[in-house]
């Protein structure tokens, strides 16, 4: 991290030095005019460049987290539909074996949607689901079943639990996961940049100018907000919520009890 940060700094410092020694040159070596104007070529150039530093800082803020909490929904429902596979093949198993594994995929669920998803809001998954599934697939594995539906139902049931236990990891990578490091600062720095370059360059804005100029800056903050807002997938307005969890333990209902 340290070293991250001194490229960073060091990289700055060269881009202003490359300004300041391409200034000092072109004024002794190159004839041309003093640009003092806020409309002039300097300012248009470097008005446009910051827009464009913005629009794609800004657009790595929203995308990211976007595309990420896009994910999530979908892992949430690949591992609710697993669950509800593996309440289908527990209910072939014969009694009561079947019964208890149906009882504790229900348990599993029921923790996920009451227990463990506000612990998600702070990035971490509870220790005690994921003990739950560890006990529940050893269970699983233990089982003496004879015949060949219940063998059947058994491996497919093995396999569900598997993909159960895939998904979970991936639902905890989900918790964790956060935008890339410094680029919501970047773009609050540019967004502010881009709200002051009109009094940086010199020109003074009056009356009807400053209209266009305060949407401007209140749209930017409202875009920032925006951007803060959806940084975690599962602690914010527009985080991934237990749907699918809830939507499984309905779908239990009309399963066949096993027994």
């Amino acid at each position: 991290m340290e070293t991250d940060m001194l490229v960073c700094l060091l990289a700055i410092a060269a881009a202003v030095g490359v300004v300041a020694l391409a200034a000092f040159l072109f004024r002794r070596l190159v004839e041309g005019t003093d640009d003092h104007a806020p409309n002039g070529p300097t300012a248009n150039y470097a008005g446009s460049m910051l827009s464009s530093l913005f629009l794609l800082v800004f657009a790595i803020a929203i995308v990211v987290p976007w595309t990420t909490a896009d994910a999530a929904r979908q892992n949430t429902n690949a591992e609710s539909q697993a669950a509800v596979e593996a309440y289908w093949s527990a209910s072939r198993l014969p009694a009561p074996a079947g019964a208890q594994v149906q009882q504790q995929v229900r348990d599993y669920v029921g923790f996920v949607v009451h227990k463990e998803w506000p612990l998600m809001a702070s990035g971490q998954l509870s220790p005690e689901g994921g003990s739950r599934l560890d006990a529940l697939r050893n269970q699983v594995a233990g089982l003496t079943v004879t015949g060949d539906d219940a063998k059947a139902a058994k491996s497919d049931l093995l396999d569900d639990m598997k993909d159960i236990s895939a998904a979970r990891r991936q639902r905890e990578a989900d918790a964790r996961a956060q935008p890339p490091a410094g680029v919501l600062p970047l773009a609050i720095f540019t967004g502010l940049t881009v709200i002051l370059f009109p009094f940086l360059a010199g020109a003074r804005p009056r009356g009807n100018a400053l209209v266009p100029l305060t949407l401007m800056a209140a749209l930017l903050g409202f875009g920032i907000y925006l951007a803060w807002h959806i940084t975690h997938v599962f602690d914010s307005g527009l985080s991934v919520g237990p749907d699918a969890f809830q939507t499984a333990l309905s779908e239990f209902q009309r399963i066949p009890w096993s027994g």
